[in-house]
């Protein structure tokens, strides 16, 4: 079982704390009652789905012996106009930057990890929202 926490510090700001110890600051803008002194939580949300799904990428090439030396994923959303605002479509874009990578290696683990092992982007596609995904290879 996972556990976190959200303490209230004021406004629209919030200190999240993981079951890792690890914490963050959310909080809102102005016009929300916010200050602007840490990420919103939905920002939160893509951060987790790029990161989930970023651990899997890396972790698949390096199995497959992939001299990879980056990897940034580029994430765009959007969002219902009406309340609740959920997320509608997320797009993940990898650039894959190493020596000599092999294009089918990576355009295997991206695939893998959008139909197999990315817990939260399966979720999120569970729920309705439309995700897809695109790569890039760059040579060092």
């Amino acid at each position: 079982m996972m556990k976190a926490s959200v303490k209230w510090i004021g406004g629209s700001a919030f200190v999240g704390e993981g079951g890792s110890g690890h914490a963050i600051v959310m909080d809102g803008p102005a016009d929300h009652g916010g200050r602007n002194i840490g990420m919103r939580p939905m920002e939160m949300l893509l951060l987790g789905v790029g990161g989930c799904s970023s651990v899997d990428v890396i972790g698949i090439l390096q199995k497959a012996r992939q001299d990879i030396n980056d990897c940034v994923v580029h994430i765009e959303a959007e969002r219902a106009d009406a309340v609740p605002s959920v997320f509608t479509k997320i797009h993940l874009r990898f650039v894959v930057t190493g020596s000599q990578l092999k294009e089918s290696h990576v355009k295997r683990a991206v695939e893998l990890s959008a139909e197999k092992y990315c817990s939260a982007s399966i979720m999120l596609g569970k729920a309705g929202v439309e995700i897809s995904h695109s790569y890039e290879i760059a040579e060092r």
